[in-house]
């Protein structure tokens, strides 16, 4: 009898891309990682040596191809045209955990060298400005830390120690609340309004940091979903406890039947 997987495509996707991690580090290579140490950092909690196991298996099926770095100091990991065909499917997954495992997911949970992280890659290079630009953000809990951003040129780099540069902005928040903007959770003005985010800084800078950032790729989706929550949650709450709208009287005239005998 031929073995199930010679004949079924379902399978034979899921021999590629349905172990665990794999579709993340799809997703950091989609998202335009192409470094070890940076894929590594994206995603807390892979080992390094199951790293290099999952990219030599998705090199092996021709998902992946290893270049060498144009520094001339080890390599680069980049999607071939089968790798980047799977983009629609790490965003049909995201949007399918977005709609259906929504209670789920928690976005204060996130670390918040992992959020930095996240943030560094999404800088708009045609948005930032030209001569170098030091973000700090004081994250004051659930553990104090500060992390800075240096923007130049274009890019991005994450500081976990003091640059060497003064801070044209600080930013002060929560790192919950930080990642709330990030996901779609609410927006970056929602967030200053009510307090929950802290820029000191010129009026300049301070206005445009939003516009420096792309975001989650998914917030659009994030932020509809949300929304949708609250309207049910604010229907239920309206309907009263046994569903019925508050100040509604149930009916007490009697049934009559219409059976004969």
């Amino acid at each position: 009898m031929p073995d199930y997987g010679d004949y079924c495509p379902v399978h034979l996707a899921t021999e590629v891309i349905a172990d665990r991690w794999t579709p993340l580090i799809i997703r950091e290579m989609v998202l335009g990682n192409t470094r070890f140490n940076d894929i590594a950092r994206a995603m807390p909690g892979i080992s390094r040596s199951l790293l290099v196991q999952r990219l030599r298996h998705l090199e092996k099926h021709g998902v992946v191809q290893t270049w060498p770095s144009p520094t001339g100091r080890g390599s680069e990991y980049h999607l071939t045209p089968a790798g980047k065909d799977l983009e629609r499917i790490i965003d049909v997954m995201a949007r399918w955990a977005i709609e259906w495992r929504f209670e789920k997911i928690r976005p204060h949970d996130v670390p918040p060298t992992t959020l930095m992280w996240w943030m560094h890659r999404r800088v708009r290079p045609e948005d930032v400005p030209a001569t170098r630009t030091v973000l700090e953000f004081r994250h004051t809990a659930p553990e104090p830390q500060t992390i800075w951003l240096v923007i130049e040129r274009g890019e991005a780099s994450v500081c976990h120690q003091h640059p060497g540069f003064d801070s044209d902005a600080v930013i002060t928040s929560t790192t919950g609340d930080l990642s709330d903007v990030f996901q779609g959770y609410r927006t970056w003005a929602q967030a200053v309004a009510e307090g929950r985010i802290e820029v000191t800084g010129p009026r300049r800078i301070a206005s445009a940091i939003p516009r420096w950032f792309a975001w989650s790729p998914w917030t659009d989706v994030t932020a509809e979903r949300v929304a949708r929550a609250a309207r049910a949650a604010r229907t239920a709450r309206a309907a009263g406890p046994d569903g019925a709208a508050p100040g509604a009287r149930r009916s007490r005239r009697p049934v009559r039947s219409t059976v004969r005998s």
